[in-house]
């Protein structure tokens, strides 16, 4: 064991949202959980030098499902207006003009941000994709990641499938440190690729045993041609195969019972971002019709230029609010169920056992959240369901204050530790500054 964690709180992340009372996490040499649960049956003795105290509440760090980060760039471009105008005339024409090192320079900075607010891994689909794992490994966090598969004037969708195949038959599905970076294809949507182009990703996806992200049924216009065809966006990808392998479903808004069905029937996964969807009137996610299907769900931010901002807690608490606003049943999320959406449920979302909760054996991911706020005034000794409702509901990210990834301090007092934020906003200034020239 390489060192212990303690406080009055620790949660686990287990199926039922358990509330350990002075609980440990135990870290052994690799940077995996090796025992969480109550001090009192903590296993053998450990030196004062490698014990921690930490005066609040310990949990796994949270899981961003969907993301494109690098856009922290792009922020505030376009806010009012839809989808499909959104990135017909605005997003894409300035993403035209990236350069490597601005996607190096957004990737740190939204790595930054979203590590200060105890979101440990995130699911990134973005250009420049080496860029991405680079600042990554820098920041210390975790990423599944890969670069766009899109059909586009000047872009080879089959070039950049086989690029895509040549990264991880090089590197493996998993590399860096504490494995922190794992390779996955990266398909935009059915709507910006040819059904040829789907079939070949989920041939080239299922060879390797990777994960294939793609947006799906975010916007009601979206996908109209496919809808005629095929019936539903679901159904063209279960009829080229990608639903046979490991999938992520983003956005997943207009979907119809049979939808959902096939989604469950094949265990695909679900990455629910609430909060983009309302700013762009995408639309309301059927939280509770897939969660009641038992499809796997996890939530995500989506890009900082569409929600804006990286902080997976407001996804917790915006998943809650519409799923019981749209089915007028306010217990139909719980605060416990949609913390566990956002660490276990993510895991689960991407096909991954190995983070999301502290358990042995998965990675130490964690996060100490303290209780200098207002909404712990009342202090830790009252019910578990009433904690669990402070800390979702009224605390969210304002009290993280420490964050380990595979058993390494990447924040601490709420500032990141390997990488520079002064030197990271300046950065991403200087690029932003470039895309407007």
């Amino acid at each position: 064991m390489s060192r212990r964690l303690r406080a009055p709180v620790v949660l686990p992340a287990d199926p039922t949202c358990s509330v350990i009372r002075d609980g440990v996490v135990d870290i052994d040499d690799s940077g995996r959980v090796a025992y969480c649960g109550p001090a009192a049956s903590a296993p053998g003795r450990i030196d004062a030098a490698e014990a921690t105290d930490l005066p609040g509440i310990l949990l796994p760090g949270l899981v961003n499902t969907h993301a494109h980060s690098p856009m922290v760039l792009l922020r505030g471009m376009g806010g009012d207006l839809p989808l499909l105008r959104w990135l017909r005339e605005v997003i894409w024409p300035a993403e035209a003009r990236l350069r490597p090192s601005d996607v190096h320079a957004g990737m740190v900075l939204g790595s930054v941000e979203m590590l200060r607010r105890g979101v440990t891994t995130s699911a990134e689909m973005y250009f420049h994709a080496e860029q991405l794992a680079d600042a990554v490994l820098t920041t210390g966090a975790r990423v599944v990641l890969g670069g766009p598969i899109i059909d586009l004037p000047g872009l080879d969708w089959r070039s950049m499938i086989t690029a895509t195949e040549r990264w991880i038959d090089a590197d493996g599905l998993r590399f860096g440190p504490g494995e922190r970076v794992e390779l996955s294809y990266a398909a935009h949507s059915a709507y910006m690729l040819p059904p040829e182009a789907l079939r070949e990703v989920a041939k080239s996806a299922a060879a390797r045993g990777a994960l294939v992200q793609i947006h799906v049924a975010e916007a009601a216009d979206e996908d109209e041609r496919q809808r005629a065809e095929f019936g539903s966006v679901p159904r063209l990808l279960d009829q080229v195969g990608l639903l046979d392998g490991r999938l992520i479903a983003a956005h997943a808004v207009h979907l119809s019972d049979e939808d959902i069905a096939l989604l469950a029937a094949r265990g695909a996964g679900v990455a629910h971002c609430p909060g983009s969807n309302a700013k762009l009137a995408s639309g309301i996610a059927r939280l509770a019709d897939l969660r009641a299907a038992s499809v796997r769900v996890g939530l995500g931010t989506d890009g900082p230029a569409s929600n804006d901002d990286l902080d997976l807690w407001e996804e917790v608490q915006l998943s809650a609010m519409l799923a019981r606003l749209s089915t007028r049943d306010s217990t139909v999320v719980t605060a416990a169920d949609a913390l566990l959406l956002a660490t276990r449920g993510g895991a689960d979302a991407l096909g991954r056992d190995d983070i999301g909760a502290l358990e042995p054996g998965r990675w130490a991911d964690v996060v100490h959240v303290d209780l200098d706020d207002p909404a712990f005034a009342a202090g830790l000794d009252v019910p578990d369901d009433q904690l669990l409702a402070n800390l979702v509901w009224a605390a969210g990210s304002r009290r993280v204050r420490d964050v380990w990834v595979a058993g390494e301090r990447v924040v601490a007092e709420g500032e990141a530790l390997r990488a520079d934020r002064a030197e990271a906003q300046a950065n991403v200034a200087k690029a932003a500054a470039h895309l407007r020239s």
